[in-house]
């Protein structure tokens, strides 16, 4: 044990003034320390050092970074909230509100009682990301904190060392890569290597380490000849080597199955210039001597990363055919690309600084920054393991990138669809959603996306909101999340009316069967209404008054189960039933006659899970109407029960939609895209143009698996634009489209 600092303060501050020129700014910074110094003072690290010795490490550390004073002195005072009896006020009085935020923001939440250590972990993630959704400055100090306990994780035991270890690896690298804080996130991922997996880590490193001085004879060749080449054209340039990090090449080999000798960019070399131009000159020259590697160029000078990264990335053919990976960047892309989001805003910091303005810039910046805040404000999150599961799907598992027809790269996890992407560009996009292009192809909702494509949403403002069926192939929590309190505000909005329009409805046809309330008790109506797929009364209650259900069938069904009719006294049923039972290859059970001929009507066309009713005809068996049919209003007396029964069959049943809109170009197109998106077959479309009113009326024949495909499939169909209704033929009223 040692209490020998091998970097002092003083060190740091002379660093400091390299790039901070305001002397009243360094006076602040050794005020910083001198009152963490004496806060800290008798604390210890588990290595036996004292805690100012972590302090001061972590000052250098953002020095390195080149941030503003403000983040150098939150980062001095990191653990002063956390670690000592200063009150907030004290605190606010002393360094002000802004550094208290940031230093709050960093600082572990209190001793709350929590299940589980996971539980505890995923509040104080939580607590840190919703700091960084209002001031960014919050985790570039927490990242810098996390390094050099990392730095130090030999003094824990294993198992809080794997422990910390795996945690870093899967929230704060994660994080670092998405700042662009590369050199800080390359450190830190080499660490959680080592702790995670010494043995591999070692065997990479050895590896590594036996073609050392092989590889750094090829480099330095190739550094020679690139040099010579550049110097002809009298460009200024820095020219460099640079290592894989182990880490990255154990991942790059089980990602890819390659043996070590097979990576590519083992073999690396970075040149550094001044302007954009002279980037572009570079590679021609390069690419005049030596032969490119197809494939393998790639231009984030044009379109930068979504962490800001920007540089020019080619793979060629150098002496003796080893193959070197090329990276050409200006000074300032350089520094960027090294420290990421600290460098950016590095300047940023005086007098005049507002954070609120410097997170909007970094919010138009970092377009993904917008999803962290749309996360953070989430309503419907509250539990702190769903946020992080969240964050997670959302940001951390991304590797597709697709484009905006505008150019913006927008990264989505794997699998990921055109509403997914919606989305990611803004809630009332995906809200509105009715059609999407990729590559300039129309392609179903449920597209998966790869890596290259452009996405085109097409919105309509005659939506009436996303379709719950998306929630069966949406891969991003985001959209999940969105799309269900989409529709739980719509139920809160509503639903109550509806509900109480459903008790209405239930009340008056008891009243006119001269049936007392009492007669079904709770428990037989719920066991009833399970036949329906309804598992509440309140569900029971809104299908009657949304119309979803028929209130005749559920007394049917009612005085079907019952097995003592006296209970229901005055309860007799509508629709006649018979001893034998007849069924069809349709799914249909009809009461009557063994072996009756069973159809379907072509007036109406019934599909599975309609209410229907039997219409008896002589010689020709019984054909089956939706409850809803014109053509069996007047004729209730000559109805025979009928239900729908599984089948070993998967039956489509054809139905016929009328629709009626505006004359356009591209109509029947959007109506038949809206048809294949929901997986049903078309058989069969026409139109008629009615010249009065300049409207089109079309009619439709599809085939449907069951009523909730049809109902899905029409409620999609509202959304197209300029319709005005569409409804099933042989319906009694038309519903206009809402």
């Amino acid at each position: 044990m040692s209490n020998t600092l091998e970097l002092t303060f003083a060190d740091v501050v002379e660093h400091i003034r390299n790039y901070i020129n305001n002397e009243e700014d360094i006076i602040r910074i050794v005020e910083a320390y001198d009152f963490a110094f004496k806060m800290h003072e008798g604390q210890f690290r588990k290595s036996g050092e004292p805690y100012i010795v972590h302090i001061i490490h972590v000052a250098n550390i953002l020095a390195t970074l080149n941030v503003g004073p403000q983040t150098i002195i939150a980062g001095i005072l990191h653990d002063v909230i956390e670690d000592t009896e200063i009150t907030e006020e004290e605190f606010i009085e002393k360094f002000g509100k802004d550094i208290f935020t940031i230093v709050n923001g960093v600082t572990k939440i209190g001793n709350l009682n929590f299940d589980n250590l996971e539980e505890y972990q995923a509040e104080n993630h939580r607590k840190i990301f919703i700091a960084m959704a209002n001031d960014i400055r919050v985790i570039i100090v927490k990242l810098v904190d996390r390094l050099h306990n990392m730095r130090t994780l030999k003094h824990m035991s294993e198992e809080k060392q794997k422990r910390i270890a795996k945690e870093t690896l899967d929230v704060y690298v994660p994080i670092a890569h998405r700042l662009g804080m590369f050199e800080l996130k390359n450190e830190l991922e080499d660490l959680c290597f080592l702790y995670l997996d010494r043995e591999r880590y070692f065997e990479i490193a050895k590896m590594v380490e036996v073609r050392r001085t092989e590889r750094d004879n090829y480099v330095n060749q190739m550094i020679e000849d690139l040099s010579n080449l550049l110097s002809k054209h009298n460009i200024n340039f820095k020219i460099f080597g640079r290592s894989k990090h182990l880490y990255s090449i154990n991942r790059k080999m089980k990602k890819k199955n390659l043996a070590f000798d097979e990576i590519l960019d083992l073999l690396a070399i970075r040149v550094i210039t001044k302007t954009e131009l002279e980037c572009y000159e570079i590679l021609g020259y390069i690419h005049s001597i030596f032969t490119p590697v197809p494939g393998r160029l790639k231009d984030y000078i044009a379109m930068p990363k979504f962490n800001l990264y920007q540089s020019l990335h080619t793979t060629v053919i150098g002496p003796n055919g080893n193959i070197f990976e090329i990276q050409i960047r200006t000074e300032k892309m350089d520094e960027v690309a090294e420290k990421g989001v600290a460098a950016h805003w590095r300047y940023k910091e005086g007098s005049e600084y507002n954070p609120r303005a410097e997170q909007e810039e970094i919010e138009e910046k970092l377009h993904w920054f917008r999803d962290i805040i749309n996360l953070t404000d989430n309503q419907e999150i509250s539990d702190a393991t769903e946020f992080m599961q969240h964050l997670q799907d959302d940001l951390f598992n991304t590797s597709v990138y697709v484009m905006s027809p505008q150019g913006r790269v927008i990264d989505l996890p794997v699998d990921s669809t055109p509403i997914d992407f919606a989305y990611r560009i803004h809630t009332d996009i995906g809200n509105k959603a009715v059609g999407a292009t990729v590559n300039g192809n129309l392609v179903p909702l449920s597209t998966k996306l790869k890596t290259g494509d452009v996405v085109q949403i097409k919105t309509s403002k005659q939506s009436t909101g996303p379709n719950d069926d998306w929630l069966s192939f949406v891969k991003t929590s985001a959209a999940k999340s969105r799309i269900r309190s989409f529709y739980k505000k719509l139920e809160r909005e509503e639903r109550e009316p509806i509900i109480d329009k459903g008790k209405i409805v239930w009340q008056k046809e008891l009243e006119k069967r001269e049936i007392e309330q009492s007669a079904f008790t709770t428990k037989k109506l719920q066991s009833t209404l399970l036949g329906f797929n309804i598992s509440s009364i309140e569900d029971f209650y809104y299908a009657l008054g949304s119309n979803s259900l028929s209130v005749t069938r559920v007394l049917e069904r009612l005085v079907k189960l019952n097995k003592t009719p006296e209970e229901i006294r005055a309860a007799k049923p509508v629709l006649r039933r018979a001893k034998d039972v007849s069924s069809s290859k349709y799914g249909v059970e009809v009461a009557g006659l063994d072996s009756m001929m069973i159809n379907l009507a072509q007036c109406c066309y019934p599909v599975k899970n309609d209410d229907i009713s039997g219409y008896v005809t002589k010689g020709a068996g019984v054909t089956i109407h939706r409850d809803s049919c014109v053509n069996i209003e007047q004729e209730r007396e000559r109805l025979i029960f009928c239900e729908w029964v599984e089948v070993d069959t998967n039956p489509k049943y054809e139905s016929i939609l009328i629709i009626e809109a505006n004359d356009r170009s591209n109509l029947v197109a959007d109506i038949i895209q809206v048809i294949s998106q929901n997986k049903a077959n078309l058989l069969e479309i026409n139109s008629r143009l009615q010249t009065d009113t300049m409207s089109v009326t079309s009619k439709v024949k599809i085939n449907v698996n069951d009523l909730q495909h049809l109902n899905n499939i029409i409620a999609n169909m509202r959304k197209v634009d300029g319709l005005h209704s569409v409804v099933r033929q042989g319906d009694r009223h038309k519903s206009a489209v809402k």
